[in-house]
């Protein structure tokens, strides 16, 4: 018999990196909030890579963190080695990864969720969910019942889960934890739109049964940066990754055996990551390469366990072990966990609106995974936004919506919601045609003013924030008074540094426009510098650098805001407009687009039906003025 077990304002179901943030962003705006887990020892878990970051991924983190959210933190309390990825490439695609500990990352994320003030963390599955007046009910197994003003769900891998290696498939989510199995059946009867999404990941070995001894070494950058702009030092790097390579002897046995690979046996229906392939795929994808490149990282610092960072298998174990066994450095490791794939239930993200809410489930919301993406950050991301705005619409607040102009949190959920996802969603640095301007240098510039105002950001760290942006006005402004002369050591080092001596004063501003010129460089003759925070540098240095890129991407911003402001009704029937082609009619209606702007990012609507849509929305607006 169901029993009454409380009421809440915000339930979140699922305690990973989405259900964690979504949870604390609610409980910290001061809503009621309960969160839970099928097992209160997966709280932060990472079941595939031990990292945090990585390309794009790493702006996803510094804009968590900007807004006041916690992965970037926790990320810099647990990190093993960090690395700055894409250094040789300009600053729009500098993206920071660094190895963590990820048992350590688990139990600090479940530490801070105990602590929260107005959160309860609660091991329960959530089996039923149920539309009632103002809001909805939860049931759990163990038939407890709770009223919830708004829910977001956050089911990560574990909806409908179910394990594939080799010939054997069974109900699991990852790690070997129970599966939700009843939810699923729960939502479709509710009305949301499921399918089945596959990923996977690679085997764990044993340390001690490689031999590092031929193997390329990867290290961490010195010093090493943290993710989060609170985090004032990282100390060193704890831990050495490295790399191999696999071989001709490895691709035979895939070939060999692929037809025991049950994605090739047709027995997983789930769409797999594009960006993300098993191993066996990228043999089959890419059959004329003949290796393919292995990183060796290790999972903590208190276990011996390595990931093997792109070897993702679903083929029998006794077959990966076979192939792990041809690379170099493998040839007698151990298989502490066996690589696997995992299927599971997700919704069709173009149910969404831009805030996370389903159009047609007032106060339900989703995040992670359970929305079509991959990825750790991704799901932190859309956590943030869903426990934002759920919390906002119980306080009967605006819910605020992330542009592509302001954020790649923006940018991730105006993909999801307007293009959708045929298959496991990764950002990338490709996909924001403004990533001059959202790098993750000046995450705090873009968003820490936003999260202020929502209010995840102290009034204290935004005195800090603030009293940084003076700094950064103020060094600029020296960079511009301040004039170099002509001395002996000043010309060694621009010879040295390929460019062309000066004759007369210069302005230290006009020196580091030069691309072979920096900071770190001019260090010797710029005797005025003052000590200030690595990041005000790194910020000044690019604004000057990439000026005139920077300000035509601003004017892009600006014309695309103007398609933003001009607003679209929620409630239009498009096949009422003349001259829309009927696949831009039926797209519209599906999606039901906020705005212009993001009407134009809809697949199948053309510049031709913008403006057909421009001009009956003119026609609206001169009517309702009277006109």
């Amino acid at each position: 018999m169901e029993y009454f077990a409380g009421e809440f304002d915000v339930a979140v179901i699922g305690a990973g990196h989405a259900g964690i943030e979504a949870a604390l962003a609610s409980a910290r705006l001061g809503c009621k909030t309960v969160i839970f887990t099928i097992n209160m020892d997966a709280v932060g878990n990472c079941p595939c890579n031990p990292s945090i970051g990585g390309t794009a991924k790493g702006h996803l983190v510094r804009e968590i963190d900007a807004l006041g959210g916690e992965m970037g933190k926790t990320a810099d309390e647990c990190f093993l080695q960090s690395r700055m990825l894409n250094r040789g490439k300009g600053p729009a695609v500098h993206s920071l990864r660094a190895q963590i500990d990820r048992r350590k990352y688990s139990e600090t994320m479940k530490h801070k969720l105990e602590l929260q003030a107005n959160l309860e963390l609660h091991q329960a599955e959530i089996t039923d969910i149920r539309k009632i007046d103002g809001g909805y009910e939860l049931v759990t197994r163990m038939l407890a019942q709770y009223h919830c003003k708004t829910v977001i769900i956050a089911t990560g891998t574990y909806l409908g889960g179910r394990i594939f290696v080799g010939e054997v498939s069974y109900e699991s989510g990852p790690d070997g934890i129970f599966p939700a199995t009843e939810l699923g059946k729960s939502l479709k009867e509710l009305g949301l739109p499921l399918r089945r999404f596959k990923t996977g990941t690679p085997a764990r070995v044993l340390r001690s049964s490689i031999d590092f001894t031929d193997l390329e070494e990867q290290r961490g950058d010195e010093p090493p940066q943290p993710f989060s702009y609170e985090t004032e030092s990282l100390g060193e790097n704890k831990a050495v990754c490295h790399i191999s390579w696999t071989n001709e002897k490895t691709k035979q046995i895939i070939l060999d055996n692929i037809h025991r690979s049950p994605l090739y046996a047709g027995k997983i229906e789930g769409i797999g990551p594009r960006y993300c392939p098993s191993f066996e795929d990228k043999v089959m994808r890419f059959k004329d390469k003949p290796r393919h490149q292995l990183f060796i990282e290790p999972c903590g610092l208190n276990t011996e366990e390595m990931y093997m960072q792109g070897m993702s298998s679903s083929l029998p174990e006794e077959v990966q072990l076979k192939f792990y066994r041809t690379i170099k450095g493998l040839e007698h490791c151990v298989i502490m966990r066996p690589a696997y794939a995992i299927e599971y239930d997700c919704v069709d993200p173009l149910a969404m609106n831009p805030t996370l809410e389903y159009k047609e489930f007032d106060g339900l919301f989703g995040a992670g995974q359970f929305n079509g993406s991959s990825g750790y950050e991704e799901a932190a991301a859309q956590g943030l936004v869903a426990g934002i705005n759920a919390a906002l619409k119980v306080l009967g607040r605006e819910q605020v919506v992330f542009t592509r102009a302001n954020s790649y949190i923006g940018t991730l959920v105006d993909d999801l919601v307007t293009k959708g996802a045929n298959e496991p969603y990764r950002m990338m640095t490709s996909r924001s045609e403004y990533r001059l301007v959202l790098r993750q240098d000046n995450a705090d510039e873009r968003l820490t003013p936003l999260g202020h105002e929502i209010g995840l950001i102290s009034d204290e760290r935004y005195e800090r924030f603030l009293e940084k942006q003076e700094q950064k006005r103020q060094e600029i402004k020296r960079l511009k008074s301040t004039v170099i002369s002509p001395t002996d050591e000043v010309n060694r080092i621009l010879v040295s540094r390929e460019t062309s001596e000066i004759t007369m004063g210069v302005r230290l501003i006009e020196l580091l426009k030069r691309p072979q010129l920096d900071y770190e460089c001019l260090a010797p003759v710029d005797t005025g510098r003052p000590k200030l925070n690595p990041n005000i540098f790194e910020q000044v240095e690019i604004d000057i650098k990439y000026e005139g890129y920077i300000q035509k991407q601003l004017k892009q911003v600006e014309q695309m805001k103007k398609l933003e402001k001009k607003h679209l009704p929620n409630d239009f029937d498009y096949k009422n407009i003349k001259g829309l082609r009927l696949e831009a009619q039926e797209k519209l209606n599906k999606i039901k687009p906020l705005n212009i702007g993001q009407a134009s990012r809809i697949s199948g609507v053309s510049p031709a039906d913008i403006s057909v849509l421009l001009i009956w929305l003119s026609g609206i607006n001169r009517s309702s003025n009277g006109n």
